[in-house]
């Protein structure tokens, strides 16, 4: 079948201009864009059809090629047919124009650097440290954060006061430099301005034309009640300010835990070891241990044995996403006698006779573990 003409397919005349164009094409992708129009194969065809027409029109060598011959002059065939055809019309196609220009407003990004455009500011991070209380019980903090900030002098223009930036000679403020080398078009950033499509001749003396300055900013921030190790707050158009009127960007503020002299956290729960005294363990009464509310008192059984462990239920700390409570887990340990008398030596010697006689009944733990080693040893 063959084709239609590419003004026709875009529904432009054929004197229209490249602005014209590009404005047809743009309407017509985003209405036949497969994305859009999900196994749709007539909008599909629909597509390529005018990316076709898009690709020959855009290009000025092409274009006037289409219009003195028309499809045989752009036709890749009728080149190898020795018919003094155009190269193909995908071998020098404005590609970047295509997919910055066009796909750029279907999914909200950009496809290349273009004069005049925006650029969002970088992100920031902040590492907080905060005491274990602190990050249980919530706090507000003040954090002093150097970032770039759009300079005040030159509103982050760059150009010093009574004067603005002009569009550059080079690229026409476009950003971009195209450079043709036989049947290749190679598009690279303008070496005058670097892509800004503008330049600066009078710069601002107080950011030297970068149109941001270096600043150190004093911010608040508040901490919810249940942060842990590696939580992030998020402090929105607090990080770097962007480049030619663009949005600022975020400040991540990282937490950090400082080490804690008694308790250790393990998510929502506490963990502490509780030294407990050889008569204590072996008679069995009272320890007061500390929690984040204050002091509780905990019972300890008779013939407790090290590396028990004693919960106190919702003694924790409260999730910050789901509001559970966790617990506090105390971990004994027997602590041994030091620094004896010889007094207080004869009376364990004296005491430890007495118990052994009882054997097993008095030392279980000990004696399965002899049990174990002669079965080992045969």
């Amino acid at each position: 079948m063959a084709k239609r003409d590419y003004y026709e397919v875009l529904g432009v005349p054929r004197n229209a201009s490249e602005a014209d164009i590009k404005k047809s094409y743009r309407r017509l992708a985003m209405k036949y864009h497969p994305d859009r129009n999900p196994n749709d194969t007539s909008a599909e065809a629909s597509f390529k059809e005018a990316k076709e027409a898009y690709e020959i029109l855009s290009d000025a060598q092409k274009r006037a090629a289409y219009d003195q011959f028309g499809h045989a002059g752009v036709d890749p065939g009728a080149a190898a047919a020795g018919r003094g055809g155009f190269y193909g019309a995908g071998a020098g196609a404005n590609f970047a124009d295509i997919f910055g220009d066009v796909f750029g407003d279907i999914f909200g990004g950009g496809g290349r650097t273009r004069g005049n455009q925006s650029f969002r500011g970088a992100d920031l991070r902040y590492n907080l440290e905060l005491g274990l209380e602190e990050a249980v019980r919530g706090t507000e903090m003040r954090i002093r954060v150097p970032a770039l900030e759009t300079c005040e002098t030159c509103h982050g223009s760059g150009a010093r006061a009574g004067t603005a930036p002009t569009t550059c000679p080079t690229c026409g403020g476009h950003g971009q430099v195209r450079m043709q080398q036989g049947f290749f078009s190679i598009q690279q950033t303008c070496p005058n301005c670097r892509g800004t499509g503008k330049v600066i001749s009078s710069p601002c003396p107080d950011c030297h034309g970068q149109g941001r300055v270096k600043h150190t900013k004093t911010l608040s921030v508040k901490v919810p009640a249940g942060v842990d190790e590696g939580d992030q707050i998020r402090l929105a158009g607090e990080g770097e300010a962007g480049e030619n009127g663009g949005p600022s960007g975020d400040l991540y503020v990282q937490i950090r835990l400082k080490e804690h002299p008694i308790f250790k956290r393990d998510g929502d729960d506490l963990h502490c070891e509780m030294p407990v005294s050889f008569a204590t363990a072996a008679l069995g009464g009272e320890v007061e241990i500390p929690t984040l509310d204050g002091r509780a008192t905990l019972k300890i059984p008779a013939g407790t044995q090290s590396d028990k462990v004693f919960r106190l239920r919702g003694k924790g700390v409260t999730n910050v996403r789901s509001g559970s409570v966790g617990d506090l887990y105390c971990h004994t340990s027997i602590e041994t006698p030091v620094n004896l008398t010889k007094r207080q030596k004869e009376l364990l010697e004296e005491f430890d006779a007495l118990v052994r006689v009882g054997g097993a009944r008095h030392y279980p733990r000990e004696q399965s573990w002899m049990d174990k080693l002669k079965s080992f040893l045969g």
